[in-house]
């Protein structure tokens, strides 16, 4: 299944080509697509923009409640500025904006690709990526920076990170560019949405490769996990990934966990089944809900940086994340029905908890418990290197995260 995995990962550079990915899976494997707004069926997906919800068996929803998996589709990095070209001395850069939190060094001195969205004048859009490097930010020389090994390496976010891409001074704008790249008619094209992405592929490594190494495993791990677990349910209760957008950034969106984008679907959901607006109600106390996003692993050169008796280790099994602050939405009754799954998956459970003089970050659980009160518990698999350009995890966890999530879709 790891092969399966990074097929996922290398052709999903942005949240929408990831939607795309599923959504052509899912419409292999029966799954009736709907529009957004409209009314929908027992099995089903919506997909709007970066952000995908897909269901299977709603037909009593309000008696059975209904078993949610949510995740992000979104990881930090480099978005393209509308008018990105800056011409210094002989060299054209591309003008970023920075998304999220990345570990902005990592970004240096890799081969960057390009995708996106880009819309045409109807409104219609069309995905696109470079299959090929075309642009990269040089790190100083040594020679120029002689004590950056002892003070550390200090970026400007606004004067270092920024792309070279060409010498070549005829391109003058990134419609052209978007036009002689992916024969698009430039006098069509109405607004695009891109950004840079690292062109290495997925790679297991490791002795007795352990490991995988990637773009991206935040969160499409817990993606590609889901949304296995969904469509290679074999049980009738009913059962929904929600695959948010824009956690990155806060998920204040229509296609965040902010919006309103899953509790309507659940409301059309609990219609479509017959219930009236009571019914919906009753629908959502009897839910169930797992925030999927991956954990901090403990780092072998960093252990100050954890709480040692709750830092989860690499192939050991699946992290439930607590905080008592509500950074996490994990509580001791939210979490049963997870220890139910993994005992039934054979998954080991792990515990994460930062340390008390460490900021904890937080996910979409408590976002989702918050708008439509439903028990949430937050779980992920552990990694290194969090919001790097590459992050790691161990090669093992994708798949006990795979069948702990198949198993509470089973109940």
């Amino acid at each position: 299944m790891i092969s399966d995995l990074c097929k996922q990962l290398d052709s999903s550079p942005t949240a929408n080509h990831l939607v795309e990915h599923w959504s052509r899976i899912l419409t292999d494997r029966g799954f009736n697509e709907f529009a957004h707004g409209a009314p929908v069926g027992a099995r089903g997906f919506v997909r709007v923009g970066g952000a995908l919800i897909a269901w299977t068996n709603t037909d009593d929803f309000e008696r059975r409640g209904i078993r949610i998996v949510g995740a992000h589709t979104d990881s930090p990095g480099l978005h393209i500025k509308h008018n990105p070209f800056t011409e210094i001395y002989n060299m054209q850069q591309i003008g970023v904006e920075i998304y999220g939190g990345p570990l902005l060094n990592s970004w240096l001195d890799r081969d960057l690709g390009i995708a996106g969205v880009v819309y045409d004048r109807a409104g219609r859009s069309t995905l696109v990526r470079t299959e090929r490097a075309v642009a990269r930010i040089p790190q100083l020389a040594i020679h120029l920076d002689r004590d950056v090994n002892e003070r550390g390496l200090q970026l400007d976010k606004q004067q270092h990170i920024h792309p070279i891409w060409t010498t070549d001074k005829s391109m003058k704008s990134f419609d052209s560019f978007l036009a002689s790249e992916f024969s698009i008619d430039k006098n069509n094209v109405a607004a695009w949405s891109c950004q840079l992405f690292d062109i290495q592929k997925a790679e297991l490594f490791g002795y007795r490769n352990e490991f995988l190494a990637s773009a991206r495993l935040d969160n499409q791990v817990s993606c590609w996990a889901a949304m296995n677990a969904l469509v290679d349910n074999e049980g009738t209760e009913p059962s929904l990934v929600a695959l948010f957008d824009h956690e990155e950034v806060g998920s204040e969106s229509t296609t965040g966990a902010a919006g309103p984008l899953l509790e309507t679907i659940l409301e059309r959901i609990a219609l479509a089944s017959g219930s009236d607006r009571a019914g919906f109600l009753a629908g959502l106390a009897n839910s169930h809900c797992i925030s999927a996003d991956n954990a901090h692993a403990i780092h072998p050169n960093y252990p100050d940086r954890h709480d040692q008796s709750h830092a989860p280790f690499i192939n050991n099994g699946i992290a439930i994340k607590t905080n008592s602050n509500q950074r996490y939405a994990t509580s001791a009754k939210s979490s049963i029905p997870v220890y139910a799954a993994a005992d039934s998956a054979k998954v080991n459970i792990q515990h994460f908890s930062s340390k008390n003089t460490m900021p904890c970050g937080s996910t979409i659980g408590p976002i989702t418990a918050t708008r439509l009160g439903i028990e949430t518990v937050d779980i992920g698999l552990p990694q290194l290197a969090m919001h790097s350009i590459r992050e790691m995890c161990g090669s093992e966890d994708p798949i006990s995260l795979y069948g702990l999530l198949k198993q509470y879709f089973a109940r």
